[in-house]
């Protein structure tokens, strides 16, 4: 499954193709296990609270929180002594998401809107000016 908002731009396919390749597989685990799913939308000025609201049509009232992009992907890309072969890979494929994202995206930001049922979005600007990234589900109580 895969999320489009508005975007006009041909040339994303490509990079969007790619993303969602890399999200193939990819779970989201808090109480609830979410897919990662890519998106491309309009083109912006900057990655913001108000781009990302207008994007995802919520109202300006709803809770939303930024993050680190760094601090985010760390929690998934790092290794621990006690995993075995399947979460090892899991999180190789997160560090390849994470690159992915990093080469081909700039201004990334990570927002969690919502309480207890968050949407994530983690997202960038593409070289043409197109946001872009990628979304998923947590539930946290």
């Amino acid at each position: 499954m895969q999320i489009f908002f508005q975007n006009e731009n041909k040339n994303t396919g490509e990079l969007f193709h790619q993303i969602e390749q890399a999200c193939e597989g990819l779970i989201y685990i808090s109480e609830t296990d979410a897919p990662f799913l890519a998106f491309a939308g309009p083109t912006v000025d900057a990655v913001t609270v108000e781009s990302i609201l207008q994007q995802t049509e919520m109202a300006s009232d709803v809770t939303i929180e930024e993050r680190d992009f760094g601090e985010f992907f760390g929690r998934l890309t790092t290794i621990r002594d006690w995993y075995g072969e399947a979460e090892k890979e899991r999180a190789k494929k997160f560090l390849k998401l994470q690159k992915l994202l990093e080469e081909n995206l700039h201004e990334l930001k990570v927002f969690r809107i919502g309480r207890i049922q968050l949407d994530i979005f983690v997202v960038g600007i593409d070289k043409d000016g197109y946001l872009m990234g990628v979304t998923t589900k947590a539930v946290e109580t």
